[in-house]
């Protein structure tokens, strides 16, 4: 049973390419995935992430506080640049390139928790780093999202930011609060917990898909090229830049992983709750595909890499 929990999971890279691909042929499969269906869905992930996490799980921020700090940096300075400096170099039109802003401004996403269990890197800063990052979110990504997309379309910070409260803190502090008063139940549900994760991003990126067929037809070569040139410059530069504070081969690996993978699923919620055109949540659900693909990849490169 743990083994083909565990494949199911590992193996989300293909579910979420061979899924985005049918939600092209067929958006009506998955269309029906929409509204309060998406916010609670996300919901669903936070909570997950949040049953994994004790109080105690966060003293490695204390520990070890220039690699947290050096990631959280690169997570809400690198990306969002990067979502804002695409957006022109492609010459995106315009709800794409607002929905690559908010992406770009979203924390790390679950799915690097994953990655890192992959690339052997290290499980437990990428879970202290995600957690950090996800509840800097809070207050960061509608910051950012509000200051880079200007006077291009009109935006409620506070908006975003109730959004941001209700989908992520809430959920989270449910699940460690769990965790902590109810581990009998806890320890019960927490194996099904990523794949229940999983199917949920599956349906919420599915969905977007469908909806936004005609769009990504459409702009579909500049979109992926600007999608793919975001992902891989997060994982390449965080990389790099993580190198001049640490020498660690593993923690520069995790601090990639980190800065590369966005919580598209955030930004996905984020662009439909927030804004009328359904478009801007396209960049959020392509983005989880790319970045998917891009960790998969490294994390098969650096798993045959015994050097640490």
């Amino acid at each position: 049973m743990k083994a083909t929990l565990d494949f199911l999971v590992n193996a989300f890279p293909l579910w979420i390419i061979i899924f985005s691909a049918l939600a092209l042929v067929e958006p009506l499969w998955f269309t029906w995935f929409s509204g309060s269906f998406i916010t609670y869905g996300l919901g669903v992930i936070m909570l997950g992430m949040g049953l994994t996490l004790k109080p105690e799980d966060f003293r490695l921020v204390f520990r070890t506080p220039r690699w947290v700090l050096t990631g959280a940096l690169l997570q809400f300075s690198l990306m969002p640049l990067l979502g804002w400096s695409l957006g022109y170099l492609f010459a995106l039109p315009l709800p794409f390139a607002v929905g690559l802003i908010i992406v770009s401004s979203c924390p790390g996403g679950t799915a690097s928790n994953v990655i890192s269990y992959l690339a052997r890197a290290n499980v437990a800063l990428s879970v202290t780093m995600t957690a950090i990052s996800t509840l800097l979110a809070i207050i960061l990504t509608p910051l950012l999202t509000t200051l880079l997309i200007g006077d291009k379309i009109e935006v409620s910070a506070f908006q975003l930011f109730l959004g941001t409260v209700k989908v992520v803190l809430a959920p989270i502090l449910l699940g460690v609060l769990m965790n902590k008063y109810l581990p009998k139940f806890t320890k019960m549900v927490l194996p099904v917990a990523p794949l229940v994760a999983v199917i949920a991003i599956i349906l919420i990126v599915a969905s977007i898909i469908g909806q936004g067929k005609e769009e990504i037809m459409k702009s579909g070569v500049r979109l992926a090229g600007a999608v793919v040139t975001l992902h891989l410059s997060g994982f390449l530069l965080g990389y790099l830049l993580s190198r001049l504070v640490t020498k660690n081969t593993q923690v520069n690996r995790t601090i990639s992983i980190e800065v590369g993978m966005q919580n598209s699923g955030l930004g996905a919620y984020l662009a439909r709750a927030n804004f009328a055109n359904p478009a801007i949540a396209i960049p959020s659900a392509i983005s989880s595909a790319v970045h998917s693909l891009i960790g998969s990849l490294a994390a098969g490169i650096w798993r045959r890499d015994v050097t640490k």
